[in-house]
Formats: structure tokens, sequence, C-alpha cells
């Protein structure tokens, strides 16, 4: 039985979920607040207004790519079964079996236009409210699902002689559909999670979160701290390493391969430092 899908993100999961649903009959609607499809690898210089993400009325930026970003996972992992990530041979694209994320970008958009997902996406159109369909008596349906959007035009009708700057809120208009399922698909990485320090509140220095991470420039001659040894940490310290004074990194997990806590310099740096089991207190009289 075919059914009416709302797909909410034209992100990798959005668009695989919408080409999946249509091969099984169904009609499919994408919601996405950009301009174009890809998700948190849409790539923008562009820098949240409260840098360390705490902040409820700073103005969000949806993607936490940093320039230099490339895939922690080979492209042969990172493809879909219907349209392998193979190496494009145009000398404008990135080969390497780890490619930055520019390449990522652009295989989804060709996977959205090879499979006329594109077609589905309602672009710059934000989903500001999902519920189930209430019944006359204050029951709610188990059926239905209401889907209130946002976008500067309505999805058929749009007009493009206004630049974006010229279009403010007034220009937003808000609609109510109904669908028969909804498939979220928003990913993860808007909201920063930032850990709780003590503090933090008073410390006087710069804060920032990784998701507001650009380039390293702004850490030329500073001394920076960095809480965390995931992914994005690993990348960070090395990169900023290049123009920082000091870089620590402070790491709450301990190696148990290790024999010491103590802070070792990492190999091949010798102004970066790992901090093993470190406990982050913050003071108003230091900085850093």
């Amino acid at each position: 039985m075919s059914r009416n899908v709302a797909v909410i993100g034209a992100g990798p999961a959005g668009l695989i979920a919408a080409h999946e649903l249509r091969l099984e009959g169904h009609k499919v609607v994408v919601f996405e607040q950009q301009k174009q499809v890809g998700g948190t690898w849409v790539y923008t210089p562009q820098t949240e207004s409260d840098p360390l993400g705490v902040d409820p009325v700073r103005n969000t930026v949806h993607s936490s790519l940093y320039h230099s970003l490339r895939t922690n996972l080979p492209r042969e992992a990172m493809g879909f079964r219907v349209y392998p990530f193979r190496v494009n041979d145009s000398e404008k694209r990135d080969g390497r079996r780890f490619p930055g994320h520019r390449e990522v970008l652009e295989y989804l958009t060709e996977f959205a236009n090879e499979f006329e997902i594109v077609e589905l996406v309602r672009f710059e159109t934000q989903v500001v409210h999902v519920g189930m369909v209430m019944e006359p008596d204050g029951g709610s349906s188990t059926k239905n699902w209401r889907v209130r959007s946002k976008s500067k035009s309505t999805p058929r009708k749009r007009d493009y002689s206004h630049s974006d700057d010229e279009m403010n809120e007034e220009e937003f208009v808000e609609i109510d559909e109904i669908y028969d399922a909804v498939v979220v698909c928003v990913g993860h990485y808007k909201e920063p999670r930032v850990a709780q320090i003590q503090g933090i509140d008073v410390w006087p220095g710069k804060q920032m979160h990784s998701h507001n991470y650009r380039i390293p420039e702004p850490f030329r001659d500073q001394v920076v701290v960095l809480i965390g040894a995931s992914m994005s940490a690993a990348d960070i310290s090395r990169e900023i390493a290049a123009v920082t004074k000091q870089v620590h990194i402070a790491i709450r997990s301990v190696d148990t391969t290790r024999r010491s806590t103590a802070p070792s310099i990492r190999p091949g740096y010798d102004n970066t430092w790992l901090h093993y089991s470190m406990v982050i207190i913050l003071s108003s009289h230091h900085q850093a």
C-alpha cells in the first residue's frame, strides 16, 4: 500500500531513505532547510554567534565541518549499495581513499541527481512541528502525522525575484500537512555537547566548541587546552600545533597500557602534551 511519507533532512540518511521509500512505491516529500542537499557535509566558513554553543538564542550553523576535514572511513565503506562511492577521474576531484569533505558532498549531489531525489526536496524549508493528528474528542490518532513547515515561499510556487539579503521574517510562510509517516534524518552534530567544568562560567579566557572550529589561524601564538580526545580533537590538535605556543589535550579516560598517568609529549611534536586522567578546574585568575 502506498503511503505519503515526509522525510526531514536531505543529508546522507535523508537521501537514501527517500530513495528506498520511493522504490517501494511510496509518495515522498523531503524537507531541507539549506539550499542544497548534503546535510552536515555542506561546508561553511560561518560560525555561530556563541562560540561555545550554549546560548539558546544564538544564530545556529548546521555544519560542524572544518576546512581541512577528511573522512576517517575509506570511501568504499561510505557509499550507498545502489551507488558506490567510486573515484572520479576528473582532475578537479579528490581521488584519495580518505577524501576531503568536498568530495563527499560531490558524491551526495551526484546521487541525488542520478536518482532524481532532488526533485522531491523542498529546499529552504524548515520543519517547526511534528505531531500526531488529534481526534475531535481530544484523543490522538496513530495513523497520521501533522507536519508544520516554514519556507520562504509556498512549496508549489517560489519567487526568485528577490535576493537572499532581501528576504526577511515576514516573507516566511507556514503550512500544515498530513502524512502517513515521518522519517527524521536531521543528524546529531548541530547541537554542541559541552562538558560540565567547575569554574567555566567565570573563567575569562576564550572558550569554544569544536563545532565552531574552521581554521587554525585564530589560535596563533596561544596556549590552548583541548578537552576530549576523540576524532575531532585528534585532527584539530595536530592542525593548530603548527601555529600555537602550546597545545594540552585533556584526556579523562586512562590508557591501560601506560604505566604512568603523568603528562607526556605527543610523539612528533615539541609543543603538544597529553594529560591522562586530567581533572579540569578553571580559575578566574588563570587564562589559557
